[in-house]
């Protein structure tokens, strides 16, 4: 299945809150949280990037990242479950990662929940590695994060494209 990568624009929030609803039941962002995020994404104060993946007129994927300063933050990342292991959620990872270097950020932080593997496991195939934990840090189910770190985001992303 191909999948094309472009920015996530207000008339997505729909379809995104769907994908959340359905990965994300306990912990799920809000449709408010969207617009919020979404609000800072465009202009020339604009200090976050969030793309959506579409296979034809479907969302199955989208990502999300915040930069300050030198700093840039993965917020989110989701894909559909039928194409979990198609490499999508790298993709998304690879497009997040571009926009931190844009920004100049020199290197990125991430919060996972403790029980999420497979996330992990694609976060350190990026070069992310554990620095910490987050005691609680998803409500209401009360689970841990592991707190994960990047440098030099700009090494991680070469040789990768967005279409591929």
């Amino acid at each position: 299945m191909t999948c094309a990568l472009r920015e996530m624009r207000w008339w997505d929030i729909d379809a995104v809150l769907e994908l959340e609803r359905d990965l994300f039941p306990e912990d799920a962002w809000s449709r408010g949280m969207f617009w919020s995020e979404l609000a800072h994404a465009r202009g020339p104060e604009a200090n976050r990037r969030y793309v959506v993946a579409e296979a034809g007129s479907r969302i199955v994927g989208y990502a999300g990242l915040v930069a300050t300063g030198e700093q840039a933050d993965v917020q989110t990342i989701a894909v559909s479950r039928d194409l979990w292991g198609t490499g999508l959620g790298g993709r998304l990872l690879a497009e997040l990662l571009r926009a931190a270097t844009t920004f100049e950020c020199a290197e990125v932080m991430l919060e996972c929940r403790v029980d999420n593997v497979r996330a992990q496991k694609l976060y350190e195939r990026f070069g992310f590695e554990p620095i910490g934990f987050r005691r609680g840090y998803y409500q209401p189910g009360n689970v841990d994060a592991l707190v994960m770190r990047l440098t030099a985001p700009e090494n991680s992303v070469q040789g990768t494209e967005i279409n591929g």
